[in-house]
């Protein structure tokens, strides 16, 4: 028994394994299996009588117009009208809500108990319909939105600056280092604006933007309005 034990025990793990470190090429390698006819066959072109739909129009892809919030009247400004109304049906659900519940199961705490109530129902309706027209304009600046008209009002407002000489991002009596931290403390603030609102109110000039776009336009519509005059 205890000799069966020890050849057992000293038999390779890989019995198969040749010492040379070769190992042994298997017989489906060299004589693989017979494929059906089948499966060989390459259907003809009249048989292949599918139809492709057609291709969608490409849409044309969001331009990035910062990569940090902007000031935080900049935001404000820049807001589409849709994005206020779709922001006021959002805001209407806190009071609409309100409403409907004491309708379908009243509280019978009369006009003077609802309306303190209806009060900070309208108070929470109006934040959030602000803070969601807020959060997808930013969006539009960060670019993951739709946002040629953002980046065409930017380009406007920028060459308009550099033509009457005035800094980009506007001035700021904060050191550099203090500029730097407004920077780093909103730079994707926005995206967060439903936990924590830290809007930006810190003229600064880090964006991330190539500013020699606005240059080389400023400079293209000057000399066109010299050769116009």
């Amino acid at each position: 028994m205890a000799s069966t034990i020890g050849e057992t025990v000293g038999q390779p793990v890989i019995p198969d394994k040749i010492p040379t470190g070769e190992y042994p090429v298997s017989n489906w390698r060299l004589s693989p299996p017979a494929m059906p006819a089948a499966w060989l066959t390459v259907p003809s072109s009249s048989t292949m009588t599918r139809t492709l739909p057609p291709l969608p129009p490409p849409s044309q892809p969001a331009a990035l117009a910062d990569h940090v919030q902007r000031h935080f009247t900049r935001v404000v400004r820049y807001t589409r009208p849709s994005d206020w109304l779709t922001g006021a049906a959002v805001g209407a659900l806190s009071p609409g809500l309100m409403l409907y519940w004491e309708r379908v199961s009243p509280s019978f705490v009369g006009k003077g108990g609802l309306a303190p109530v209806m009060r900070m129902s309208c108070a929470v309706g109006l934040t959030g319909a602000f803070l969601f027209a807020y959060t997808r304009t930013s969006a539009r600046f960060y670019g993951s939105r739709e946002n040629r008209r953002e980046v065409d009002m930017d380009m406007r407002e920028m060459v308009d600056k550099v033509k009457r000489g005035e800094p980009l991002y506007g001035k700021s009596e904060m050191t550099e280092y203090m500029q730097g931290v407004a920077h780093r403390n909103s730079r994707f603030s926005a995206v967060f604006s439903h936990v924590i609102p830290w809007p930006n109110f810190v003229n600064h000039p880090y964006h991330g933007v190539d500013t020699a776009k606005y240059y080389r336009q400023a400079e293209l519509e000057l000399e066109q309005e010299k050769q116009g005059r």
